[in-house]
């Protein structure tokens, strides 16, 4: 795919969280001419949770009706749609775990939550949209990539780990035909390799459709990464989003042996910093993430040749977020009042990396109620793959009972002050799992650093403020010194070499 004279966002939103950056807060930002984008985190589990509420505004269903083979669309409706939604105290009907071999229903799910997700944020407006997802939850990659470009996807974005296959997967589905993902698996034989599968002609039949191949962007956090991206992947990668340390959710380990500060949290010095030199020379556009939610931030980011900035945090808890209002209210209040804290913790994600936790009285960064929480793997969007002496594919979950966890050969210490991010993430939209008469999943809240700076947004006198506010905010130092305003960045680069 050549780049040369491309046009390119300026802005683009993160995709956070299960839901936080859902297809409202996508669709906002996307209007205002930048990249709004869906995160694809967990996304089977919300269109189901969100029929089983009832969907009250109609906005699934009609994007349901919109799925191009309806017969699908019907069946997930009839499985999970409860039309004056469920009791409030009630469970929600779980999803089916994924895993190496998922049943086709669980497939058929997966493609139509993202086709809904992407369809909704791309309606009444002609800008790209982007889907964000994570190399850790490798699982329901497949579907959820198809499921995208059924819709129409422009962008796709995957950092947390090294998202090789990607690339080549896009080519296939844009051409109608079968990819497979290699999967990690613990003890697995390199001659002998563990993958999923998706043909498009299993749930379109034949011929199935030729399809958008959207732009693949890969978050890194180092130029050696982003040099063996484009060196070894299985397709081209069209540019990078090179992320902090200070960035919210997941953030990659410091270099070198892990330190920690007297408070907890990971030490990070200059090795961890992206040397942006190298990143010039691969010739390919680049976003700066982690820090760059802040007026003047994006000039800087173009005088370092970036063709701009991620942000995050300033959308998360804007008002046409997925997160709960209640949750939204408590993070601004204290921002006013200059008491919100935001926790890198080392050990609360099953994944190993670090992630940031807002500390919010009533959620899990409160450690006696986590510790109180019992320990459950019920969804397993963050569970490790290993092979069994049997030569089977077992799954395992340092957030699970820790005997299980043993049991299944993890290691004791790899469970310490682990959370259940997967149920924690549901709860911050309001889709968390009843436990019983007043016993109801407590949420997490993930913000980067510059959550203390989030009053910049608000206007006088008002309390919560809009998407399109964010964006008016970022842009306009560069507005000044830029005579393309708003207009998107214009990138002069070379064509990437093909992998």
């Amino acid at each position: 795919m050549n780049l040369k004279n491309t046009i390119f966002p300026q802005v683009i939103q993160g995709g956070m969280g299960v839901g936080v950056s859902g297809w409202r807060l996508a669709r906002a930002v996307s209007m205002t001419g930048q990249l709004g984008v869906v995160s694809g985190t967990a996304l089977d589990v919300v269109l189901a949770r969100e029929l089983q509420l009832g969907d009250p505004d109609g906005n699934l269903r009609h994007a349901l009706d919109a799925f191009p083979f309806p017969e699908i669309a019907e069946r997930v409706l009839k499985r999970f749609y409860i039309p004056e939604g469920k009791d409030a105290v009630a469970a929600f009907r779980n999803t089916p775990v994924h895993n190496a071999e998922s049943p086709h229903s669980l497939l058929e799910l997966t493609i139509v939550a993202a086709f809904a997700q992407i369809f909704l944020a791309k309606e009444g407006h002609e800008n790209p949209v982007g889907l964000n997802l994570l190399e850790k939850i490798q699982i329901p990659t497949l579907p959820s990539l198809f499921g995208a470009m059924l819709a129409g996807v422009d962008y796709v974005l995957m950092g947390a780990g090294i998202p090789r296959q990607i690339p080549g997967i896009l080519d296939k589905f844009s051409e109608g035909q079968a990819a497979e993902l290699k999967l990690d698996v613990a003890g697995a034989a390199p001659d002998d390799p563990v993958v999923t599968k998706l043909n498009p002609a299993d749930f379109c039949g034949n011929p199935p459709p030729v399809l958008k191949r959207p732009r693949f962007l890969a978050i890194v956090s180092s130029a050696v990464l982003a040099l063996n991206l484009k060196r070894k992947a299985s397709g081209n990668i069209d540019g990078f989003v090179v992320e902090g340390a200070t960035a919210g959710g997941h953030n990659a380990p410091p270099r070198g042996p892990m330190q920690l500060t007297d408070a907890g949290e990971p030490v990070y010095g200059p090795k961890d910093l992206p040397d942006l030199e190298k990143f010039r020379e691969l010739g390919l556009p680049f976003w700066l993430a982690g820090g760059y939610g802040r007026p003047g931030k994006l000039q800087e980011a173009l005088k370092q040749g970036a063709a701009g900035i991620q942000v995050g945090t300033a959308f998360a808890f804007c008002r046409e977020s997925g997160l709960t209002p209640e949750l939204k209210t408590s993070v601004l209040r204290q921002v006013r009042e200059g008491k919100l804290r935001v926790f890198t913790d080392p050990c609360a994600s099953p994944t190993g990396f670090p992630f940031k936790l807002v500390q919010l009285s009533g959620t899990l960064s409160d450690e006696k109620l986590s510790q109180e929480r019992p320990r459950l793997c019920d969804l397993g969007f963050l569970r490790h793959l290993y092979r069994r002496e049997n030569g089977s594919i077992g799954y395992r979950c340092p957030s699970e009972p820790i005997h299980d966890y043993i049991r299944k050969g993890g290691v004791a210490d790899e469970t310490r002050n682990r959370k259940c991010i997967c149920n924690g993430l549901l709860a911050s939209i309001g889709l968390g799992q009843a436990r019983g008469p007043g016993n109801v999943e407590l949420p997490v809240v993930t913000a980067g650093d510059d959550a203390a700076l989030l009053s910049q947004f608000l206007p006088d006198g008002q309390e919560s403020y809009s998407a399109a506010e964010v964006v008016n905010r970022l842009l306009a130092d560069s507005a000044q010194a830029d005579p393309r305003k708003t207009e998107p960045y214009i990138i002069h680069t070379a064509a990437p070499q093909s992998a």
